[in-house]
């Protein structure tokens, strides 16, 4: 049997309605009804109204002493009916509005209708702060004071604020962790200033058409293709652009990676996640080109009887043909990169972007 609202325990039908309840005002007659709220335990989220209202209502229980029962009973039922009336709510204003209509609407619409309307998507800014991606943060950091970039640093969670602190340069790392001692006296209003000023610069941040960089898409792409193709690409993007093609090659993940980037136990994994036959090509043809010590990491990290029932297979496949080789080596790198995307294994980032 479901309990009655606290509404439903005083609000019952043929209550009768005192004269001086006709005389409340709206603001009045809102106070009685939180205040009632609050006595019978509900949980009122004033804090979802907008600052002014939550300031009036706190003004207006502060300015009134007590109802008789006849003027809450009255008022309990005026609100209760007003409730029972109601059929449908809209969002207020255009704020309100983009807020009901997230991920319902487009990027490119509400970010227009925002702009036309000078209306921020934010309502607490730093919860958009403190989603924003750490490489969108770094920019604002160094171009911010010391003291702003401490403030950032502080309201974000330890992990996120270890990350974005470690990609400052040293001497910012250093005057920003000193500026953070100093943000003691720094009062609620001036962050949330703060917060409006770095969330008004992630909003202004264009949306971009692809999840990630042009180097990491070339790269994800070169994975896929003959090695002699792979290192004629990258030979037209060293004399082009040293730099991106530097990028490109650390984007680049392929059977000649694996001992390096694949841990251990993860082996057995991704030589499940092929076929047999497949698996058998690839190491057969690894063997006998120049990527031997490949197929031997991969051979003494799986179960003795696997790895010598593959030997076997390799020694009665033959001489495998170059096209067949990376064929199969390429569909053993798909594998790995399968397992990577859903989180089974975690690939080690190359020693260039370590150190």
């Amino acid at each position: 049997m479901t309990q009655p609202t606290p509404l439903a325990r005083i609000a019952v039908p043929g209550a009768p309605r005192a004269t001086t309840a006709a005389r409340l005002t709206r603001r009045q007659k809102a106070a009685i009804i939180v205040r009632f709220l609050i006595n019978e335990g509900a949980d009122v989220r004033l804090s979802d109204l907008p600052d002014a209202l939550q300031g009036t209502l706190t003004a207006q229980m502060g300015r009134m002493r007590y109802v008789d029962r006849a003027t809450l009973v009255s008022v309990v039922a005026e609100f209760a009916a007003e409730l029972e009336a109601m059929g449908l709510t809209f969002p207020h204003g255009m704020a309100g509005a983009l807020s009901a209509l997230d991920g319902r609407i487009s990027p490119q619409t509400a970010a227009r209708l925002r702009k036309e309307a000078g209306v921020r998507q934010f309502g607490d800014p730093w919860e958009q702060v403190r989603a924003a991606n750490v490489d969108d943060l770094v920019p604002i950091a160094l171009a911010e004071s010391t003291e702003v970039a401490a403030v950032m640093l502080s309201k974000l969670d330890v992990a996120r604020a270890a990350d974005l602190l470690s990609r400052l340069p040293g001497d910012v790392a250093r005057r920003v962790t000193f500026a953070v001692a100093q943000t003691d006296a720094v009062t609620p209003g001036a962050v949330d200033r703060i917060g409006l000023a770095l969330a008004a610069q992630l909003s202004d941040i264009p949306e971009t058409a692809f999840d990630e960089g042009p180097a990491s898409r070339i790269g994800a792409i070169l994975n896929s293709t003959s090695s002699s193709l792979r290192d004629d690409v990258l030979t037209g993007l060293d004399a082009e652009d040293r730099a991106f093609a530097a990028k490109v090659r650390r984007a680049i993940f392929t059977f000649a990676d694996i001992p390096a980037r694949v841990a251990d136990a993860d082996v057995p994994k991704f030589t499940r996640e092929v076929d047999q036959s497949v698996l058998v090509t690839a190491l057969a043809a690894a063997a006998q080109g120049a990527l031997g010590e490949v197929a031997d990491f991969i051979l003494a990290n799986m179960s003795r009887r696997l790895a010598d029932a593959l030997r076997e297979e390799m020694e009665e496949a033959g001489r495998i043909r170059t096209k067949e080789g990376e064929e199969a080596m390429t569909q053993v790198v798909n594998g790995i990169r399968r397992l990577e995307s859903v989180g089974e294994i975690t690939l080690r980032r190359p020693e260039s972007e370590e150190e």
